[in-house]
């Protein structure tokens, strides 16, 4: 089989087979490409003739031209699940890839928004939607719902207004592997989102046009079509670029901020953990080690004898 037929094969399997995203078979198609253009320059087009020396010297030139070591990472695990299928469905004989390693990467604590700083941000966004202005009450939903629930970006711009049970306080959503769970919310949130519903979406879908009808989305565009995630990210860093603090000032730091208050608050860790959608309890544990972090701080600051 020709590494290119191979390629194209396991990105179907990706999509069709394991259900993942586009932008994540996106990110492997972009990975493998490159591997496969690395293996082209030295004559290597088929399968078979794969092995763990190409593997790690496309991986040692990357590192040479200054790549991330977390790009690195992505890469080993790419080429890894790349082989593992060859192998599986009988391209070649054998997962040559298993012991290609990644290299260690430095794990940095999530950005996380202090308790005053997230209300202070939310207040603000209240009396914006106080105005009733359709963009301002959507964002204030937004804002309200990706914190009270932890929600990913994509995760929130692929809700439909059925998704949302306001009586019940929980929302349907689809996570990574198209999975579902249901996930709960606060009052404030239900407000926010009952006030956009009445009042926003529909002076947003007025605005839709025949090719952009957005359907049963919930929050929409400007324009009327469903929103997307670029525009989250645009509303999340605009709002948190006066916030101190570290890190990306992305929709992501939302959950991050979320899931360590709910630890700090006394939440079980797995509970969190399934409200995150996170498949495994090891990821979930950064965020014991972000409240940690939080506590010395805390304790720098404030104890006599720190």
């Amino acid at each position: 089989m020709t590494l290119l037929a191979a390629l194209d094969g396991f990105l179907l399997y990706l999509s069709a087979e394991r259900g993942f995203s586009p932008n994540t078979v996106r990110a492997y198609r972009t990975d493998l490409a490159q591997l496969l253009a690395f293996l082209a320059d030295r004559e290597v087009t088929e399968a078979n003739e794969l092995n763990l020396e190409l593997f790690r010297d496309w991986l040692w030139e990357a590192s040479q031209v200054g790549l991330a070591r977390t790009t690195l990472a992505r890469r080993s695990a790419s080429v890894r699940s790349f082989t593992q299928w060859l192998a599986h469905t009988g391209a070649i004989p054998a997962d040559v890839g298993v012991r290609l390693k990644s290299p260690k990467t430095g794990r940095s604590l999530p950005r996380v928004v202090g308790h005053g700083q997230m209300d202070g941000l939310l207040a603000g966004l209240a009396a914006r939607a106080a105005t009733g202005d359709a963009g301002a009450l959507r964002d204030a939903a937004v804002i309200e719902l990706l914190y009270a629930s932890a929600l990913r970006v994509s995760e929130l711009v692929g809700l439909d207004v059925g998704d949302v049970d306001l009586d019940r306080l929980t929302v349907r959503v689809t996570g990574k592997g198209a999975k579902e769970r249901v996930v709960p919310f606060g009052v404030p949130a239900q407000s926010a989102i009952v006030d956009y519903v009445r009042q926003g979406r529909p002076t947003l879908l007025a605005q839709a046009t025949d090719a952009a009808r957005p359907g049963q989305a919930l929050f929409l565009a400007a324009h009327g079509a469903r929103l997307g995630v670029r525009a989250v990210y645009r509303l999340v860093a605009g709002l948190l670029a006066d916030v101190p603090g570290t890190g990306p000032a992305g929709p992501h730091a939302l959950r991050h901020t979320a899931a360590t208050h709910l630890l700090d608050g006394g939440a079980d860790l797995r509970a969190v953990q399934e409200m995150l959608g996170h498949a495994s309890l090891g990821t979930t544990q950064i965020y014991t080690h972000v409240s940690a972090e939080r506590l010395k701080q805390t304790y720098r600051t404030a104890h006599p004898r720190a």
